[in-house]
């Protein structure tokens, strides 16, 4: 369930480009995706489970609040910016580089013990960076793709001490869905659907780099981002944590940005020169050295992709 999780993730990366690129911006396609989802989270509480459908109250109201604001709403923006401006395989690196923030959170701010290997991941992954960025050659990539990818793992750090602070003790659909009713109704202030140039949805757009030959509507790739790319991976996830540890999930989810490198090679000739991809390993090692190295374990809620 997580591996498919990964790959409708994965995929989802690059239909959004597409529809970037058609001329939905980034703050409308945040409002899309969030508030589809609503709707079929929705659907999907009231006819399998009603009592998700309670709003939450007190402490976990504003927890549930800051979870849609930050870590729905921030992250969805931020990561369609990263993923608009920067290759797609370097800006979900960037993004999953929240489980070292978090480690180094709960050690600095909590004084929370952690094992040593949260140091190497810290240095695995600023190295990792470096080289992906080539830092050595001049800052080349764009700054504020740079900005939204970090922008991204800020709010998706946040999202998880969130989780973990009482958050993730509710249920978890009632959790997922009260978050992004949260960010909808953020996100219909900031960026409306009534805002939308609906000649948009019907046209045609090409699919580009290697599908370039092929062209599909715009209502259909949104179809995609809302279903097979949001509310379908988030339920395996969601069930897979039932049965398997959080961390394992987790780990397991970091086949996304391995996935989305080799996606934005293959349909958008986006290819890492081999140092580049020496730089990806090394933070895809830090990331999983930072996931295992807090020494109590926890519960965070599914990952955001």
């Amino acid at each position: 369930m997580v591996v498919t999780a990964a790959l409708c993730f994965t995929v989802n990366a690059g239909v959004s480009r597409v529809v970037l690129r058609a001329g939905v911006d980034p703050a409308t396609l945040t409002t899309l995706r969030v508030t589809g989802a609503v709707l079929v989270l929705g659907l999907w509480a009231a006819l399998l489970r009603p009592q998700a459908l309670r709003p939450p109250r007190a402490r976990q109201l504003w927890l549930v609040a800051a979870m849609g604001v930050v870590g729905v709403a921030g992250l969805q923006w931020t990561y369609f910016v990263a993923i608009d401006r920067l290759p797609v395989g370097l800006a979900l690196l960037l993004e999953h580089t929240a489980p070292v923030l978090v480690a180094l959170y709960v050690r600095v701010v909590r004084r929370e013990a952690v094992r040593s290997r949260a140091w190497a991941a810290l240095g695995l992954a600023l190295l990792g960076l470096a080289g992906v960025a080539q830092v050595w050659q001049g800052f080349e990539l764009d700054g504020l793709g740079v900005l939204a990818g970090f922008g991204a793992a800020v709010c998706f750090a946040t999202y998880f001490l969130l989780g973990e602070s009482g958050v993730s003790d509710e249920d978890p659909l009632a959790v997922v869905l009260w978050s992004f009713v949260v960010a909808a109704v953020a996100m219909n202030v900031v960026s409306p659907l009534t805002a939308l140039d609906t000649d948009l949805l019907t046209a045609e757009t090409t699919l580009l780099g290697a599908l370039s030959g092929f062209s599909a509507p715009v209502w259909a790739l949104l179809v995609w981002v809302i279903s097979l790319g949001t509310v379908v991976p988030f339920a395996l996830e969601l069930f897979a944590l039932q049965t398997l540890p959080a961390t394992a999930v987790v780990v397991v989810a970091m086949l996304e940005p391995v996935g989305v490198t080799l996606l934005g090679w293959a349909w958008f000739g986006e290819a890492l020169t081999p140092v580049q991809q020496l730089g990806a390993t090394a933070v895809i090692i830090g990331i999983v050295l930072a996931q295992t190295a807090r020494r109590l374990p926890v519960a965070p809620p599914p990952p955001l992709g």
